[in-house]
């Protein structure tokens, strides 16, 4: 409850540009609250620009016990890290952070676990599968490890900037060598396509795929968590794909988050 809140509430941030469409506000603090925990998440829109100044000011907050970040922060925020996971350190991106007890911030990156376990809730099948990635940054980049780490044979990455697409190959080689090609927007021959874009946020955009090379058969997951049910999402349920969304992506986050963040209070 709102009215239940004081000067002696703890305060977790979620940052990115844009903001509005996060769900995680609400559902993380009511998290906390049921952990019985006396804390808030409180959205910030940051340029990517001033992300170094606000990492530095919520240093110097006592009661800032952590921070989630959304799009596009995912990188910028590791070299703030003095700790990390060994997903961040592979990666070069984080989509959470917590005290370590010195103060300093420890680095983790959930949206992988978080998005493969929607799929699998779904139906999914990835174990020997041939996986489509579409978008190579920060959520992309979990995502594709995660399909790698449940067992697709290949994974294959298109992103509509060569330079980045390329860079995430290089770091998934190393964890998965041989596993990891060169893709594009189409979906053909692939039991599963995933899209890590933000396309479908707003009205007019493109699909991110070749939608008519889509079969029935292929599983069609997406990150996007406004609309509830994107674009691509919605057409693929036309065809018959099982299907995941953005938001089932979240709910399955949220545990991993919540347990990641009261390790601290532990």
């Amino acid at each position: 409850m709102l009215d239940g809140y004081s000067g002696a509430t703890r305060v977790y941030f979620i940052i990115g540009h844009p903001i509005a469409q996060v769900k995680a506000p609400s559902g993380m603090t009511r998290l906390l609250e049921a952990s019985g925990k006396d804390a808030i998440m409180v959205p910030v829109d940051i340029l990517p620009a001033d992300v170094p100044a606000f990492v530095t000011l919520a240093s110097r907050l006592p009661n800032c016990d952590g921070i989630c970040i959304t799009v596009p922060h995912k990188f910028a925020v590791v070299a703030h890290c003095k700790t990390m996971s060994k997903t961040t350190e592979l990666l070069g991106s984080a989509n959470v952070m917590r005290r370590n007890p010195d103060g300093s911030w420890h680095g983790d990156m959930f949206d992988g676990p978080g998005h493969v376990g929607a799929m699998l809730k779904n139906g999914a099948v990835l174990a020997g599968k041939r996986a489509l990635l579409i978008g190579a940054g920060g959520a992309g980049s979990a995502i594709g490890l995660a399909l790698l780490d449940a067992g697709v044979r290949e994974l294959a990455v298109h992103d509509a900037d060569s330079d980045r697409r390329d860079t995430l190959i290089g770091k998934l080689l190393r964890a998965h060598p041989g596993k990891v090609v060169i893709g594009s927007a189409d979906p053909s021959g692939f039991d599963v396509v995933s899209n890590a874009t933000p396309a479908g946020m707003k009205p007019g955009d493109a699909l991110p795929i070749e939608i008519a090379r889509l079969s029935p058969e292929t599983f069609v997951s997406d990150v996007v968590t406004k609309p509830a049910v994107p674009p691509l999402i919605e057409v693929a349920r036309q065809l018959g794909c099982k299907n995941s969304t953005g938001i089932e992506m979240f709910e399955a986050e949220t545990s991993l988050m919540l347990n990641f963040w009261l390790e601290t209070a532990r």
